[in-house]
């Protein structure tokens, strides 16, 4: 197995121009259908714990959204619309148990806010069922390059295996795959993709250069590529807000 610095070089070594390729071959054009921004499933009128769900039907177990932020793109969804760091992101949920007092343990990444239905806090849907990214302009590059990811070791497979392939770039489940792409677009997407691929591996070591043991007690900690954080972004070794 290559070490994380070699994928690394590899993820740098990449041409933008065999990924669209790539991309191209596969074929995409998004329908702002929303499925990659909201929960697995509908949310219940009832709350935790059951009830009905919008169509009065029994409420099924949701699976809230989860996309992979890093702290940077946090700090720039932050200044963008003036939000509190808690607005933005949440703890991933890998790796956290339920405790008495709520989720705690230690995870290495952050993902995008969800609303009570387990939807992206930034998806907003028009009357019609259209959606839209209410940041769209500052949006993470997990959400730049979805349905899509790069096959290197130490960089992330969004939301279930690949159902299309082409030399490394993956497709995943996407109601737009298979439709024309305009070239310049293509290139677009390739260029976000080996970026993403590049701060995947670089976030991943820095994450395990950085790591201290933190006694969590009871408390949610966060390793990312700062440091140990608490749950409000705010480093371990900081006095708390």
């Amino acid at each position: 197995m290559d070490s994380l610095e070699d994928e690394l070089a590899r993820a740098r070594d990449l041409d933008v121009g065999e990924l669209a390729d790539a991309v191209e071959s596969i074929g995409f054009e998004c329908t702002r259908c929303g499925a990659c921004c909201k929960a697995e499933t509908a949310c219940g009128s009832g709350g935790e714990g059951g009830g009905e769900d919008r169509d009065g039907g029994e409420e099924e177990e949701t699976e809230p959204h989860t996309a992979t932020v890093f702290p940077d793109e946090i700090r720039r969804l932050q200044d963008a619309g003036d939000y509190d760091f808690r607005d933005v992101a949440r703890p991933m949920p890998y790796g956290l148990t339920e405790g008495d007092d709520g989720p705690e343990g230690e995870t290495f990444e952050w993902a995008l806010q969800t609303d009570d239905c387990g939807d992206c806090t930034f998806y907003a849907e028009d009357d019609d069922g259209t959606g839209a990214c209410t940041v769209h302009g500052d949006r993470p590059l997990i959400c730049r390059t979805y349905p899509f990811s790069v096959a290197l070791g130490g960089t992330s497979q969004p939301m279930g295996e690949a159902v299309d392939e082409a030399g490394v770039v993956r497709a995943h489940e996407c109601e737009g795959l298979g439709r024309d792409i305009d070239r310049k677009d293509a290139e677009r997407l390739a260029a976000a993709l080996k970026e993403r691929a590049i701060r995947e591996l670089a976030e991943a070591i820095a994450v395990r250069e950085n790591y201290e043991p933190v006694d969590v007690d009871g408390d949610v900690v966060v390793h990312d590529s700062e440091g140990a954080k608490r749950p409000d972004g705010t480093r371990y070794d900081a006095t708390p807000r």
